[in-house]
């Protein structure tokens, strides 16, 4: 609409149907890095438009519940941190890392669904490794 338009007020409010809304929305994913395997590059922190990966020192973490801290681990020096409210899952960071340890899964999907079905937490069941199956490989989107 250009300078001096009118505004449009034909807008039409109308009721969905629940199952066709069901069906539209995808489920949204989670940004996922294997720390164990990363090489400390940053080079997902330098690429994200939105800024929304932060590389983080050990002592920024006072405490944690269900969750290992990850001093624990063997040669970590800090820890990764995403803001999944900026991140618009672009996939940028995925495709820039050259090892390949980020992915973007699905909150949706196999896992959840064994873990309904067992009764356990999610932390219980995931390993934290990704695949092809799980959303977006290198260099790849599924």
């Amino acid at each position: 609409m250009g300078r001096g338009s009118p505004i449009r007020d034909d807008y039409q409010l109308a009721v969905v149907d629940g199952a066709y809304l069901l069906g539209q929305v995808k489920p949204k994913q989670f940004l996922h890095i294997d720390q164990s395997e990363c090489i400390l590059c940053e080079g997902c922190v330098d690429i994200c438009p939105w800024k929304c990966i932060h590389y983080l020192s050990l002592d920024a973490i006072q405490e944690g519940s269900n969750v290992a801290h990850p001093r624990e681990s063997e040669g970590a020096k800090g820890f990764f941190l995403v803001d999944e409210n900026e991140c618009t899952r672009c996939a940028l960071c995925v495709d820039r890392c050259p090892t390949g340890v980020i992915t973007l899964g699905k909150f949706e999907g196999s896992l959840s669904a064994e873990v309904e079905t067992a009764g356990l937490a999610p932390w219980d069941i995931d390993t934290g490794q990704r695949d092809y199956k799980n959303g977006y490989v290198y260099g790849l989107r599924m």
